[in-house]
């Protein structure tokens, strides 16, 4: 059975940062081959996509994160990462890796809290 853990989440001051982690385990799951993605979702607020790396390596940013977060993968570690820098009390809720197989199932983390206060 595949798992994804997030951590890294916590409470950081505005213009803090932040190193959140996506560690994949179960079933021979490997990180390499699949496309990942941070989501995040506020109080209130529909979940939104924050960053995504595809399985050849290309990125993409939220507007609102862009030039402050980045998401990278560990393939020995078998993690994906997102590091935020920068960050803004607007920037807090619970965020979520995700994990897409081409043409397959896709499967989501139990989410780790981020809040940033002012």
């Amino acid at each position: 059975q595949v798992q994804l853990v997030e951590s890294g989440g916590g409470l950081v001051q505005a213009g803090g940062s932040l190193r959140l982690s996506c560690a994949a385990s179960g079933s021979n799951f490997r990180i390499n081959g699949k496309d990942w993605a941070w989501y995040r979702q506020a109080p209130g607020k529909q979940r939104e996509l924050v960053a995504s790396i595809t399985r050849g390596g290309s990125t993409n940013y939220a507007d609102s994160v862009k030039d402050r977060f980045t998401i990278s993968r560990d393939n020995a570690k078998n993690t994906v990462s997102l590091q935020m820098n920068s960050l803004k009390p607007e920037d807090t809720g619970v965020y979520y890796c995700k994990a897409s197989v081409l043409l397959g199932p896709f499967y989501w983390g139990q989410g780790t809290q981020v809040t940033v206060s002012s």
